[in-house]
């Protein structure tokens, strides 16, 4: 990695992007049942704020997910995001998700001459690779501006790993994500992953992300830390809303990042106006079963389950992820 990749406390990078993701990972948590105000607010802030991306949600099949079990911007049809944005004429770029076996990506990412959308990101697991670059390749001959969204590395053996980030740095994507999708990572084991991530993409001069998790209150801390290590590309969400721990807080990332485009106090009045009413209906964030779920390296959804049984056995909870290694 080159030095001038490298970041300090006090200084600020050109090459640093900051996304939010609040309606997708959000999404997670209500089932992407966000009405029109609310969008429109959280993209007019985004643009005030000087975000570099929204991602709306995701491009979900609807041959697979019915249509009435979801908001739409599980779907995130052309249409949608139109009468959010318009023709989007701002700085900010307009993101969706696909997702490997839940996506028609050949159907719904239509051509990029006919869409609002800028990047198309792509999410996956490691032994769906080979089918995530055949999507990737799609949407960047499509015109697109692409990620690969590899998930669960936490649970990936390093020589894996490699084999699936070389096949990614040999593809045509432009941005490979570090994702902790367990909050599983201690801020070490982010500096490490960050330096294989940042070698593989040198040698065909890929960007490099992350996506962190707040299972165990680091997500905050692994963003920074990433980004003190060369990582570019810093996913966050307001209030860090996103399914059971959530996410990077959005308004903390601003806080620490010096460049002067980013304004803090807009997202602090959005905050305000409207995320206090959202978490008096919906829960995510911080919690002990989600920190138990992230020592173990375990899928949130038995933390998840734990919660809505209105449980509190938390040793009990401990037992049973124990017994699930």
């Amino acid at each position: 990695m080159t030095e001038q990749n490298r970041g300090s406390l006090v200084s600020w990078r050109e090459d640093i992007k900051v996304l939010d993701c609040t309606l997708r990972d959000g999404g997670l948590v209500n089932n992407f049942r966000f009405d029109d105000a609310f969008v429109k607010a959280l993209y007019q802030a985004n643009v005030q704020a000087g975000v570099d991306y929204m991602e709306f949600g995701y491009k979900a099949s609807k041959d697979i997910f019915k249509v009435e079990d979801y908001g739409k911007w599980k779907f995130c049809d052309e249409a949608s995001i139109r009468e959010i944005v318009g023709e989007n004429p701002t700085d900010l770029k307009i993101a969706v998700m696909t997702d490997v076996g839940r996506t028609d990506f050949k159907k719904d990412i239509i051509d990029r001459k006919d869409s609002v959308i800028d990047l198309v990101r792509t999410a996956m697991y490691i032994h769906q690779i080979p089918s995530a670059i055949e999507m990737i390749e799609d949407a960047k001959n499509k015109g697109y501006e692409t990620c690969a969204n590899l998930m669960a590395v936490s649970k990936v053996n390093d020589q894996d790993l490699d084999n699936g980030l070389q096949l990614l740095a040999d593809s045509c994507v432009d941005v490979i994500y570090l994702v902790d999708s367990f909050g599983a990572f201690y801020p070490e084991q982010i500096q490490r992953l960050t330096d294989k991530y940042m070698n593989f993409a040198a040698k065909t001069g890929k960007k490099i992300g992350i996506h962190a998790h707040n299972n165990q209150n680091l997500a905050f801390a692994n963003t920074i830390e990433g980004l003190k290590d060369g990582i570019s590309y810093l996913d966050a969400t307001v209030c860090g809303m996103g399914r059971g721990a959530g996410n990077c807080y959005m308004e903390s990332l601003l806080a620490f990042l010096k460049n002067p485009n980013y304004k803090l106090n807009v997202i602090m009045d959005f905050i305000e106006k409207y995320m206090l009413e959202m978490k008096k209906h919906y829960h995510w964030g911080f919690d002990i079963p989600y920190l138990l779920t992230g020592v173990f390296n375990s899928h949130p959804s038995s933390a998840i389950d734990f919660i809505k049984e209105g449980r509190t056995d938390y040793s009990r909870l401990q037992q049973e992820l124990m017994d699930m290694d």
